[in-house]
């Protein structure tokens, strides 16, 4: 708790100090500095750096530009999405029904959200320029040497070549990750679906509606809140069981082919890796096909007489073992599948992490007499655990995320016959992934797949943060060495 208040503290100091800096240089910098307010490139002018002020004015005038004959198109609509809707409108110059000028909702919402962050963007950059204009007006009066152009264009393949590197990075994770972010968070305060779907229908905000929706507020007879409960409790059970059995099994596998007994430990290993190596949509469908209801397995059940004794046991109702088509038995087996196509590739992990074992350690407690249950206990598992703990964290979130799995396994095979999962589009088989994926590819209904999507968010990120602060807590590197 206190290190987190430390953390906390630094932040605010830091954006304390930045704006402080930006401040000071304001208030004590001479005209040119001032003028660098209006004039972006006033400072490098005033310090005979002119490549460097055309270029920063080029760029603030492109910023201006945009902003007046693009982005002022959309941010003043960005308060209600738009109040135009498109209609046909007569011609009589052409003789022919001609659509007005009307608004697109979503594009109203995307240009405007690009827009924001190109201002903000600018805004970091608009005050960085006034802070090194003050910088350069102290060490020009304290005599100090100011690079010419090309020295600044040099430290950016010597010194600071990390932000050379860094540059386009940045800006892809800008374009391609937050921007999509925004959006999706936004969408998530509207009523976008298919009633209102642009550019035929307009949507607007509706503030929290949709998230009243999802938890079972807003005073509905069916709401989202039935459906979102189970298919999150279905997705938490099936991120655990996914993960730590073909984790344990993995280990236990690999312990297995790598004990001292066993012959031909390079054919178990090839065979095992035949599952990873096969892609998995391939092993999905077949196995899909294998488990449904005319499938060969139920085929086979039906010839030796197991499907009547489940029937007449009163385990099954229908004339077929409903292995992928019905709640419970598509669960189980969804959860057997994954193990089949998981463990070898934890396998392989866990074999890379065998072969350091500390073996003076486990030297040691077999002279101390430890017996091999003792050792994998005490020594083999946690070693493992802290070397393979960051692969275990990011297993369970995609398997939070696992799509493939679920979808390609249960699609056009499960049908859901409980109703008020039905009026929500979901299944008793769905993650919360899946479930979004049908929701905006099926029913396009994206205001609350977006809910949905902000929510599997926040569970992946939560797990995350509190599963590697206890993983680094402490110095437990000092133990293996």
């Amino acid at each position: 708790m206190e290190k987190a208040k430390t953390k906390s503290a630094a932040v605010f100091a830091g954006i304390g100090h930045y704006f402080g800096d930006f401040g000071r240089a304001v208030k004590d910098g001479d005209l040119f500095v001032k003028l660098s307010l209006l004039w972006m490139g006033a400072g490098y002018f005033r310090r005979k750096q002119y490549i460097k002020s055309i270029l920063i004015t080029i760029f603030e005038v492109l910023i201006i530009i945009y902003s007046v004959v693009f982005g002022l198109q959309y941010v003043p609509k960005f308060g209600t999405l738009g109040t135009v809707k498109r209609e046909a409108v007569f011609n009589p110059m052409t003789m022919k029904n001609e659509f007005n000028q009307y608004d697109n909702s979503f594009m109203i919402l995307l240009f405007s959200v690009i827009t924001f962050v190109i201002w903000a963007a600018f805004l970091a950059i608009y005050i960085s320029n006034v802070k090194r204009a003050y910088e350069l007006q102290k060490m020009a009066e304290n005599g100090e040497h100011i690079n010419t152009f090309l020295e600044d264009v040099n430290t950016y393949r010597n010194e600071n070549f990390h932000k050379t590197l860094l540059a386009l990075p940045v800006a892809g994770v800008v374009l391609f990750t937050v921007v999509p972010l925004l959006i999706l968070v936004l969408v998530a305060f509207t009523n976008y679906d298919q009633q209102h779907m642009p550019p035929g229908e307009l949507f607007t905000w509706t503030g929290l509606t949709n998230f009243i929706n999802l938890f079972g507020g807003g005073g509905l007879t069916i709401t989202f809140g039935y459906a979102f409960v189970r298919v999150l409790l279905w997705t938490l059970v099936w991120a655990v069981f996914a993960t730590f059995t073909t984790y344990i099994g993995g280990i236990l596998l690999s312990l297995l082919i790598n004990h001292k007994r066993v012959k031909g430990k390079k054919m178990w290993r090839t065979l095992f890796m035949v599952t990873i190596a096969v892609p998995q949509f391939v092993s999905l469908l077949l196995v899909r096909n294998f488990f449904a209801n005319g499938g060969i397995v139920n085929t086979i059940c039906a010839n030796i007489g197991l499907t009547e004794f489940l029937r007449n046991a009163g385990i099954i109702s229908t004339s077929y073992i409903p292995f992928l088509s019905s709640p419970g038995w598509a669960h189980v087996m969804i959860i057997l599948i994954n193990i089949w196509v998981g463990v070898p590739y934890q396998m392989l992990i866990a074999t890379g992490a065998l072969m350091n074992l500390p073996t003076d350690q486990i030297e040691s407690a077999r002279i101390d007499g430890a017996n091999p249950t003792q050792i994998f206990r005490h020594i083999t598992m946690p070693y493992l655990l802290f070397i393979t703990g960051p692969a275990l964290v990011t297993d369970f979130v995609k398997n939070i995320n696992n799509f493939n799995v679920i979808y390609l396994l249960t699609q056009d095979v499960y049908t859901t016959t409980n109703q008020a999962l039905a009026n929500s589009q979901a299944k008793e088989v769905d993650l919360l992934v899946t479930w979004l994926f049908r929701l905006t590819q099926e029913y396009y209904n994206y205001k609350m797949a977006a809910v949905i999507g902000i929510m599997v968010f926040i569970v992946c990120a939560g797990f995350t943060l509190v599963a590697f602060t206890r993983m680094t807590k402490g110095n437990r590197e000092e133990e293996y060495n």
